[in-house]
């Protein structure tokens, strides 16, 4: 959401359902679900490769993260003794997500996607063909109402406050803050309001206020960033939360030591690419960054296929992960309860769709090191 574009087999001898029993699988594989062989379970990602306007590493990486998971599993037995495999990668060019769907439709030959999308148009088909989807979260309007897809995190609010926010300008000892954030779609500009509105929520409290706000900013920032950051430094920001993507971010922290403001933390919700921080020398150095866990996604897939028995299809295992109420990844996530987490909270009511507890993770930079 802050990237500003309009932006988990067959049969078994043994009903044991642990995931390292090898028992050998039947010749046959499951009626309806596709990409399971005797010997497999294949899946495929979906996402953004050439043309990701970010400077992230999204499809590469999101792949990386679920191979190094089905590697571990596999090591101990896959699924009832079929391994859990990436087939085929689909780069969508950011604008041919759809077609990539359509593409998975009619081939046919794996069971699930994952998806890493900046613009998910085909998400919308893979469900009607019923296809389990495991994607990168940062499209939450476009996984609202939709009991099929699944991803690193339940449906989230775009415009519910924050306590990170907040949080995090008290670990840097800020108390007059920047918000940036793109204005190319109305989801952008909600995104950042959620930065003004969480601070003036608990301003009685922090004493912290926003004193300067743009949700305006061109995407990819092509004119540069020089007179916010003049704005910025006349009102005296002490930090700068923003709602930008990866260059967005580098192109910043260059204006602000530009202009001798170095010093000045930032908080990133999309800095996830280690190597590209440690680039930057100490550019980063001190900043706050909000980190999600890509594998997650992979164990979710293997945890629902698990749960869906030996004799599982799609809608056994879309079933079986719906009915998972406390999925923590073996307590490494914060729970999220797929039986009503596939809406939206709000801000008025977050209890009947969203988390029962508020928990994040959160990195500082230290070295180009999280």
């Amino acid at each position: 959401m802050a990237l500003g574009l309009a932006f988990t087999a067959c049969s078994s001898s043994s009903d044991d359902t642990d995931g390292g029993e090898t028992t050998a699988a039947p010749d046959q594989t499951v009626n309806g679900a596709p990409g399971v062989t005797q010997d497999e379970i294949r899946f495929l990602v979906l996402g953004t490769k050439t043309n990701n306007p970010t400077g992230s590493c999204t499809l590469d990486c999101f792949s990386q993260g679920i191979k190094a998971y089905f590697a571990f599993r596999n090591s101990t037995g896959g699924v009832r003794g079929r391994k859990l495999t990436v087939t085929t990668e689909i780069d969508d060019a950011l604008g041919q997500n759809q077609q990539g769907a359509l593409q998975i439709i009619t081939k046919n030959d794996t069971f699930a996607d994952f998806g890493a999308a900046q613009l998910p148009t085909g998400w919308g088909d893979l469900v009607k063909a019923g296809v389990p989807q495991y994607v990168w979260a940062i499209q939450p309007q476009a996984m609202a109402g939709q009991d099929s897809i699944f991803g690193n995190a339940g449906v989230t609010c775009l415009e519910c406050t924050n306590r990170t926010f907040t949080y995090a300008a008290e670990l840097a000892g800020a108390k007059k803050i920047g918000a940036l954030g793109y204005g190319v779609s109305e989801s952008s500009k909600r995104c950042t309001s959620t930065i003004t509105d969480t601070i003036e929520l608990y301003h009685d409290k922090t004493s912290q206020e926003v004193v300067y706000k743009n949700d305006d900013l061109a995407f990819g920032l092509p004119n540069g960033i020089d007179p916010e950051v003049s704005a910025m430094k006349r009102a005296g920001t002490d930090m700068i939360i923003t709602r930008l993507d990866l260059n967005g971010m580098k192109t910043l922290a260059q204006e602000l030591e530009r202009q001798g403001m170095g010093d000045i933390p930032l908080y990133h919700p999309n800095t996830y690419d280690r190597k590209f921080v440690a680039a930057t020398g100490d550019l980063f150095e001190g900043d706050y960054i909000g980190v999600t866990f890509r594998p997650f996604d992979a164990d979710l897939a293997y945890q629902g296929i698990l749960a869906a028995g030996p004799s599982f299809d799609h809608a056994k295992v879309i079933a079986a992960k719906n009915a998972m109420t406390e999925y923590s990844a073996d307590g490494l996530i914060n729970p999220s309860d797929w039986s009503r987490q596939h809406e939206s909270p709000t801000q008025d009511d977050p209890a009947t769709h969203g988390y029962r507890q508020e928990r994040f993770a959160m990195v500082q930079v230290r070295k180009g090191k999280f």
